[in-house]
């Protein structure tokens, strides 16, 4: 579900900017590519689990080691079924700078990716120019067309969807344990979804938004 805080200007703005971009058809010059970040708690099981046997489902105790954090940025081109899972200790402003430039290099052809992504501070072009120096930094940036969903609007963001995708698909009720393990899970689906092109649907137009939210669009005229 999803509430709307306070539609001012600069919300409608972004949103109908958002929805704008997602009513384009799948381009292979201009692909629609949403990221997002998820925080992973890593635990670690202290007894051996129980296996299953016929009539018996397996167990496990309900004591666990955390192993502390870690991060999963998912990325998703909605239409085209193409989804870019990177798992990292952190999601610091260096690491948001390497995920965009493996992104950057899945589209060697494009002419520019419109990239949809929250407000985080780390979503900035700084991050890349402090990472890569300022002319490899502004040339990466300048390969991205950006959209900021609105300060509250991140049920905006498909990459939501795909998180929740991840959440369920891949980790699951599971426990694990440490970054290189959870790696190797976050790589065996990413290629299983990439395989099957599994894609998002998204229903919700800048037409609905003006009659759900109750708002108009002035053109001006020229």
């Amino acid at each position: 579900m999803w509430c709307v805080a306070k539609l001012d200007e600069q919300y409608i703005e972004r949103m109908e900017d958002v929805l704008e971009v997602y009513e384009n058809p799948l381009s292979a010059s201009a692909p629609v590519v949403c990221i997002d970040e998820k925080p992973v708690v890593l635990h670690e099981d202290i007894r051996a689990l129980i296996p299953m046997r016929p009539g018996q489902v397996a167990r496990r105790d309900y004591e666990y080691k955390r192993c502390g954090t870690a991060n999963v940025f998912c990325g998703v081109e909605p239409k085209a079924g193409r989804h870019f899972t990177k798992v990292t200790p952190t999601r610091c402003s260096a690491e948001f700078a390497d995920y965009l430039l493996e992104i950057a290099a899945r589209y060697p052809e494009a002419d520019t990716i419109h990239l949809v992504m929250d407000n985080l501070s780390t979503h900035t072009r700084k991050a890349l120019v402090e990472r890569f120096g300022v002319k490899a930094g502004a040339w990466l940036w300048n390969r991205f067309t950006v959209h900021y969903t609105p300060k509250r609007g991140s049920w905006l963001n498909q990459a939501e969807m795909e998180v929740s995708l991840f959440s369920r698909q891949c980790l699951g009720k599971r426990r694990i344990g440490n970054i290189a393990a959870l790696r190797k899970q976050a790589r065996a689906w990413e290629r299983r979804v990439n395989r099957d092109r599994i894609t998002i649907q998204w229903k919700f137009t800048r037409r609905q938004a003006r009659r759900t939210l109750h708002y108009t669009i002035t053109r001006s005229k020229h």
